[in-house]
């Protein structure tokens, strides 16, 4: 009776830097191309080369713990027509290209980051969760008192 397989070691669910450089490489070549997202990232950025390093030491110091990003992603992101519907198209994205270059366990490792990291965003964006028709107000205020 065959035995079953055994879990990857933690080790083999961390994708190393050659294979983040390279998802982050592949992935950012995709969405310079793509029809809505492509738009907005060619008018943000201005040297690609730079932001696809920039973009590795995120991801590394991220899941490898690197700790050579230095840099605020909420305050890059803040000034751009950014909606809830990129961010849908990005993680969709970011699946797609995960999951064409990495083992099974370092994708959904990746995918599971991609997916915090954008919901930290959104909110520190003030942009509603997928699907939720309402729109974002601001900051609630205290209601006055008394009469």
């Amino acid at each position: 009776m065959p035995q079953p397989a055994a879990a990857p070691a933690p080790e083999q669910a961390i994708p190393g830097f050659e294979q983040i450089e390279a998802l982050v490489d592949r992935f950012y070549d995709r969405i310079q191309v793509h029809p809505e997202l492509g738009p907005v990232f060619n008018a943000a950025v201005q040297d690609w080369p730079e932001h696809k390093r920039l973009l590795t030491s995120f991801w590394t110091s991220v899941i490898l713990r690197a700790g050579t990003y230095r840099g605020n992603p909420m305050a890059a992101h803040h000034g751009h027509p950014i909606t809830t519907a990129h961010f849908v198209q990005w993680l969709a994205l970011w699946r797609e290209t995960a999951d064409a270059l990495l083992a099974p366990a370092q994708a959904e490792l990746v995918h599971e980051y991609a997916s915090r990291i954008g919901r930290s965003l959104r909110y520190g964006l003030g942009l509603p969760e997928p699907g939720d028709g309402r729109i974002p107000l601001g900051p609630r205020l205290p209601l006055p008192r008394g009469g």
